[in-house]
């Protein structure tokens, strides 16, 4: 059997823990944006030795403003590690966009930087595991 490369995708039995809550942190972000009817969602993640950046930047429906106007609370509010690493598989549980989950997303990182323009935003979200 021919060797694959150095930098061959893994299978997900080979998976991290961390690799995990990353992805699950996106396809919360990406339903959120989805209930607030965006059009346009545009995700990367950039990982480190020990630090994953998540990118994303989507647009939404103007009339959802007031719910986006939260999100620093909700990303950025009080962390909770315990918290995190044990709830963490609930994340896709809920109703799509809620607040609740949203919280939960904001126990998996340490940090958001949240740019919010008329009908689009832009998120940097840091994790340090």
């Amino acid at each position: 059997m021919k060797k694959t490369a150095r930098h061959s995708r893994r299978n997900e039995d080979d998976m991290t823990h961390e690799e995990k809550k990353t992805a699950k942190i996106v396809e919360e972000l990406t339903m959120f944006f989805f209930a607030l009817e965006a059009t346009y969602i545009e995700t990367r993640i950039e990982r480190g030795d020990r630090q994953s950046v998540i990118r994303l930047e989507a647009d939404f429906d103007p009339s959802y403003t007031d719910t986006l106007s939260h999100l620093d609370q909700y990303l950025n509010g009080r962390k909770n590690d315990g918290m995190g690493d044990i709830y963490w598989e609930l994340a896709g549980s809920g109703d799509p966009g809620e607040t609740s989950q949203l919280l939960l997303v904001g126990m998996m990182i340490d940090r958001a930087e949240i740019q919010i323009a008329k009908d689009h935003v832009k998120l940097t979200l840091f994790r340090t595991y």
